[in-house]
């Protein structure tokens, strides 16, 4: 009785062209979260140097780099325009740049010019699992499981791969099947706002 069901079920599909991506299972919703190109952008650091704030200095990130010995911070009067004090004088070590170099070809230049800070790929995501998927009628969301994958030595002192982040997406069915959500539509968040709005889980 089950196989004719099944037979049955599958013959129906046939007659009725169904793709796999008509069938929202967490197979296909993980597949599609990981080949979003939101998904995949590398996540970048901007390397600054030369006079800044102590405010910036000070930062999270910029204390990273001071404690690895790849920075050092000269204090230094604050030129007009730049708050709080003191301010300093930030260049790289010799360790520094012979850990940043090679990852200049990568960078991306801001649009301030040569001087400017440099966007440097660190890390990318790497999803885990999906957790759950919600369905009312035409709209899903899917909760999933991602973590950091550090990319180069920059990304591993920045970003611990043991953090596990919980992110909820939106998906839309439409006639040829169930696509994520890359804008904001009703009653769904897209993938950008999922990931950014991300909280660790011990999971």
């Amino acid at each position: 009785m089950v196989i004719a069901v099944v037979v049955s079920l599958a013959s129906l599909c046939l007659d009725l062209a169904c793709s796999p991506r008509d069938f929202l299972n967490r197979r296909l919703s993980a597949d599609l979260i990981s080949a979003s190109d939101t998904f995949k952008a590398p996540q970048l650091f901007w390397l600054r140097t030369g006079v800044m704030s102590n405010k910036d200095f000070s930062s999270t990130d910029f204390m990273v780099l001071q404690r690895r010995g790849w920075i050092i911070g000269t204090e230094k009067k604050c030129p007009t325009g730049i708050e709080p004090a003191p301010c300093w004088d930030v260049l790289l070590t010799p360790l520094g740049v012979d850990i940043i170099r090679p990852l200049l070809s990568s960078a991306l230049p801001n649009e301030g010019g040569e001087n400017g800070p440099l966007a440097i790929q660190v890390a990318r995501r790497e999803l885990l699992s999906v957790s759950g998927i919600s369905k009312a009628g035409n709209f899903a969301d899917v909760e999933f499981i991602w973590h950091w994958v550090s990319i180069n030595q920059v990304g591993a002192a920045l970003y611990d791969g043991g953090i596990r982040y919980k992110s909820t997406v939106g998906f839309r069915g439409y006639d040829d099947g169930w696509r994520l959500v890359e804008q904001a539509v009703p009653n769904n968040q897209p993938l950008d706002d999922a990931l950014r709005n991300a909280q660790p889980t011990s999971q």
